[in-house]
């Protein structure tokens, strides 16, 4: 469950990241208690103790966080930097603008919205953004400015063009929330934000068309839904969460297909989530997701 605003109040959350060696964990303690800090959440993980990669993250909280800023991030700079620690400090209390690009299937798109509404998700949603209309209504009833941003034809470059107008400088993360056009490499290279997908199967299987059909006609007994951010490589992002549903002989691929919605609203809830608290680090193509 997502902090309320208020107990966001004056919190700070410290992602540390790079190779592991001794004496990083003290650093960073020694660091928040000098700057008058009190270590509220802590976790860490390495690759390999011996040579490998460390990742920490820690919450804090740090009356008039605002105003000590500046002193945290030169001290974080004067310790970690000789550590050849890269970090990141934020403050909880300023939640990150996220837009919805979604197209026809609504699922995802209205349960992020509603998720949303009962403050569930730390985030404002300065926008949503589809290539078709019919949930327009629908997310306008919450309040969400609705773009519309036609992409027929093979060249969606004119589409991509005014996408980029309507989020640049206005969000922090993008999410597709079964938005079903495929993102060009240029989109992503000028795009200057994270985006998260959410795809209707656990990763590799059933890449493409008719994921239902296909899982039907194969058997299965699982099935699944898979968040990762995009990447140039289709489908093969870093995966954040994944999740299944249980299957029998006896289900059709519609009963599938209402089964796979139903995680895939999940699974993206968690991604969407974890992303925002800054819970996720992206390692290679790989995540650590405190």
């Amino acid at each position: 469950m997502a902090l309320h605003t208020e107990a966001r109040k004056d919190r700070a959350c410290l992602i540390v990241h790079g190779p592991d060696k001794p004496g990083i964990v003290a650093a960073v303690a020694a660091l928040v208690t000098r700057n008058q800090g009190n270590i509220v959440t802590l976790d860490q993980y390495s690759t390999d103790p011996t040579g490998g990669d460390f990742f920490q993250r820690v919450e804090f909280i740090r009356p008039d966080l605002a105003v000590a800023m500046p002193d945290l991030e030169a001290d974080l700079a004067a310790t970690l930097g000789p550590l050849d620690m890269q970090w990141k400090l934020t403050g909880l209390s300023v939640p990150k603008r996220m837009a919805i690009m979604a197209s026809t299937s609504d699922h995802c798109l209205l349960e992020l919205l509603w998720r949303h509404r009962r403050g569930e998700l730390p985030v404002t949603i300065p926008m949503v953004i589809s290539n078709h209309t019919n949930t327009a209504e629908d997310v306008r009833s919450f309040g969400i400015p609705f773009f519309h941003v036609p992409s027929a034809g093979p060249d969606k470059a004119a589409a991509e063009e005014e996408i980029l107008k309507l989020v640049a400088g206005n969000v922090d993360f993008v999410v597709l929330a079964r938005y079903m056009q495929i993102i060009s490499a240029d989109f992503l290279d000028r795009v200057g934000v994270p985006l998260i997908n959410i795809h209707h199967s656990f990763l590799p299987a059933f890449i493409g068309a008719a994921p239902y059909r296909k899982a039907k006609e194969r058997g299965v007994k699982l099935i699944g839904a898979t968040a990762h951010y995009v990447t140039k490589d289709l489908d093969e992002g870093p995966i954040i969460e994944q999740d299944v549903a249980r299957a029998t002989h006896a289900h059709t691929a519609a009963d599938l297909q209402a089964r796979g919605a139903y995680v895939e609203r999940a699974v993206l809830s968690r991604a969407v989530q974890w992303h925002a608290e800054d819970r996720v680090i992206r390692h290679g193509n790989q995540t650590i997701v405190f």
